[in-house]
């Protein structure tokens, strides 16, 4: 007999432990093959029924994974289905503001892509430190200093490049200092530090953008703008 069988020998049964059990089960993997008319006959305790068998308690757990991975493989292909219909309208977007003859033109159809969607706006802010957005310039509205607005990402943004979210009355006047009845925004960070500017999606709504939410888009438009917005003003 190797060590096990004379622990399992020479232990009362009172004394066998779930460990030793175990070891026994692992280390002898046909003793439900050898024991397979007592293990029929088995019944282990049921918080609802009570008492089943050892088979039907095995078989419940199988249905009960196969359940799981059902609702993940549908969660999966739910999401799939989301994320063609975003890119689907991003290369729109993108083709259409790539049509605009204007900065103008492409920020007016920004915000019209956005109420396309029920939003309130779509807003694009440049910071100043890296842009050549001074006057004469007809754009400097869309200038903000990155100190002015370093307080704010550090409490909402933090080391993220996105805020979904509320923002308070100081807040929404340093970044939209013109929208009205703003409930929540979508806030993304231009340029690979974030240095160039935010893009601001913005909803009535104050419960239509919360955190956890996907910004699959957002980020995409994030890297898309910059490009386009240089065709009309200079990186500093």
């Amino acid at each position: 007999m190797n060590n096990l069988d004379d622990q399992i020998e020479s232990a009362n049964v009172a004394e066998l432990d779930d460990e030793l059990v175990m070891q026994y089960l692992l280390q002898n993997p046909d003793f439900f093959i050898r024991n397979s008319r007592s293990v029929e006959q088995m019944h282990i305790p049921h918080p609802v029924k009570g008492s089943i068998s050892l088979v039907e308690w095995q078989l419940g757990r199988q249905r009960n994974q196969i359940s799981r991975l059902e609702e993940e493989i549908t969660l999966l292909m739910e999401q799939a289905t989301i994320n063609e219909t975003l890119f689907g309208r991003l290369i729109e977007l993108q083709a259409n503001l790539a049509d605009a003859t204007s900065l103008q033109d492409m920020l007016n159809r920004l915000q019209r892509w956005g109420r396309g969607f029920g939003l309130a706006g779509a807003n694009v802010r440049l910071f100043s430190e890296s842009w050549r957005i001074g006057a004469p310039s007809d754009f400097t509205h869309l200038a903000l200093t990155r100190s002015s607005f370093e307080s704010l990402r550090i409490q909402r943004l933090g080391d993220t490049h996105h805020f979904l979210g509320s923002l308070n009355g100081p807040e929404l006047l340093l970044v939209l200092p013109q929208a009205k009845a703003v409930g929540s925004v979508a806030l993304s960070l231009m340029g690979e530090e974030g240095e160039l500017g935010m893009l601001i999606f913005s909803s009535r709504d104050p419960q239509h953008y919360q955190a956890g939410m996907g910004t699959v888009m957002l980020d995409q438009l994030a890297k898309m703008l910059p490009g386009l917005v240089s065709r009309w003003i200079e990186r500093a």
